[in-house]
């Protein structure tokens, strides 16, 4: 075919380094994804090794009791659940990332881009809470002044994420297994050792005055909770390069996407239950306000199990370990988060490393900021936005594709495919966003004010389908033709593996990621992405 002009920006140079740029802005390739469904599960479960999770746990417990804690982490682990499956299937049957799927799951080419940056900033929150926490430990242990212990949780980060996929996978697969033993060998023994340190947890009342379950309290904690619903997001980043399913294997396909997608909530409500029970263990001891401390809690467990000496090295080991295994993660789909809102709206690829230093910049500033000392309350609002987006994306796969069928059911992220904006994701979301952030500030009383994340979560569910009903779906599709006669997916309904050289920046991509030029011929998604003339853009079909 005949090649096109070269877009006005740099979008034909940077095409050819899309192997270490990780697929950034585009659907990730079967020739680039090598790796067993199990491989990836893995690679997805090992990057929610955080420690935020014993100490927002931990915070929860301290000040409500443990009774209505444990409500509070079940109720959202089921929320949390229940939402990301679709989310999961979708990025691993299609190969996207949350981005990409957003896109056309209601939001529109350019409407995605403010949840993009909603994403970035989870990225960038937990990343801090992680460094904060890596900083508590190297403090404990070795003296190191909390300043120093936060530059070196950022700068250690650099040079393990700029590789992405290839580098991750190995990190994560390795470390899984001593990461596992660091966090139950203790507990079991602790547990083993002094069994009326379950009655003690199972009894404890909390620091808040209240006496028994409290529906507040429960609700209260569960926001904290569901602040986590954007780990979907990270876990999408590695489900998205899961193998096409086949008939020889879809069951390890589904057990991995299930187990490695949503299924990371259950490991995360487990760590937040240790976290309360070794809370509890160690409140005696240290007071509250170090007993939601991870360093505390496990040198405290450590202790019963080996010789001194060796505990502060390993509950030091434990921290650091961790911190790396998620910050690594934080980093990657930060860069990426960052990287397609930039893009988008300034027609201009700069390349995801750059958005590494970006997220890992904006971190530091947060932990300077000794952001961990009012952790709940960030995560409490953060929570709010996380939720409208994630429950709107989810209620749109769910609901508009598979039950109503106004939202078209194969994916679309592509420039000139979609509508700048799509009212149906935009406005569920800000809707469900701006009325749980109005309940939690009070704005419609202290009755109502625990039950924010209640809005956000039946907003966004009623009025995504209530939009999608009123606007009869015609704002999903700008265009339904991409000018190739080949279909995006296979016969077994995978993402076609048929590849089409760029006209722009000569290199080949699988069918999901080209389409036809407006100029002629066929031009792949990220060089139409930085096409600021818009002369390669298909027009708009009539409806």
């Amino acid at each position: 075919m005949k090649a096109a002009p070269a877009p006005e920006s740099d979008g034909a140079g940077r095409a050819a380094k899309e192997t270490l740029e990780d697929y950034t802005l585009r659907f990730a390739p079967r020739s680039y994804r090598r790796w067993t469904p199990a491989v990836v599960g893995a690679s997805a479960l090992g990057g929610i090794a955080y420690m935020a999770d014993f100490s927002i746990g931990a915070g929860i417990g301290m000040t409500h009791g443990t009774g209505n804690a444990l409500l509070s982490i079940l109720l959202a682990a089921a929320v949390i659940f229940v939402s990301g499956i679709p989310l999961a299937y979708y990025a691993a049957r299609y190969n996207l990332d949350l981005d990409l799927i957003t896109r056309g799951s209601g939001f529109g080419y350019y409407g995605s881009v403010v949840t993009s940056v909603i994403f970035a900033s989870f990225t960038f929150i937990f990343f801090a809470t992680e460094g904060a926490i890596m900083a508590q430990g190297l403090k404990f242990a070795l003296g190191m002044p909390l300043w120093a212990g936060y530059a070196l949780s950022t700068f250690v980060i650099i040079p393990l994420v700029i590789y992405g996929m290839k580098a991750l996978t190995k990190l994560q697969s390795w470390t899984n297994p001593l990461w596992i033993v660091l966090i139950v060998a203790p507990l079991v023994y602790v547990v083993a050792a002094e069994p009326d340190s379950v009655s003690r947890f199972l009894a404890y009342g909390g620091s808040s005055g209240g006496a028994g379950i409290s529906t507040a309290a429960v609700m209260l904690g569960a926001g904290v909770c569901l602040s986590l619903m954007g780990q979907i997001g990270e876990q999408i980043d590695y489900l998205r390069f899961m193998p096409p399913k086949t008939a020889e294997n879809k069951r390890s396909w589904w057990a991995a996407t299930l187990l490695a997608g949503p299924g990371w909530v259950v490991f995360g409500a487990l760590k937040q239950t240790i976290g309360v029970f070794l809370a509890v263990y160690i409140v005696d001891a240290v007071g509250v306000a170090a007993a939601v401390e991870p360093i505390e809690q496990f040198t405290a467990a450590f202790k019963q199990l080996m010789p001194g000496w060796l505990v502060v090295p390993l509950a030091l080991l434990l921290v650091v370990l961790s911190q790396v295994k998620i910050n690594v993660t934080n980093s990657y789909s930060g860069s990426l988060a960052w990287t397609n809102s930039y893009a988008r709206v300034t027609k201009h690829y700069p390349g995801r490393i750059v958005f590494v230093l970006v997220n890992l910049a904006i971190s530091l500033i947060l932990m300077e900021a000794n952001m961990f000392a009012f952790l709940n309350n960030v995560l409490s609002f953060y929570s709010n936005c996380a939720m409208a987006w994630v429950v709107t994306v989810a209620t749109d796969i769910g609901v508009n594709k598979y039950l109503l069928k106004l939202s078209p059911k194969q994916p679309e992220f592509r420039r000139g495919m979609l509508y700048a904006v799509n009212p149906v994701g935009v406005v569920s979301f800000l809707a469900s966003s701006l009325l749980s952030v109005a309940v939690y500030f009070g704005l419609f009383g202290d009755a109502v004010q625990p039950y924010s994340p209640l809005v956000a979560v039946a907003v966004a569910v009623l009025l995504t389908p209530a939009v999608a009903v009123a606007t009869k779906g015609r704002y999903y599709l700008r265009r339904t033709d991409d000018g190739i006669e080949e279909p995006l997916l296979d016969e077994d309904g995978n993402p076609s593996a048929t590849t089409y050289d760029c006209g722009v920046c000569a290199q080949p991509f699988e069918r999901p990621d080209v389409l036809a030029n407006a100029s002629g011929g066929i031009i792949c998604s990220l060089c139409l992405t930085t096409d600021r003339s818009g002369t390669h853009v298909l027009p708009a079909q009539p409806h």
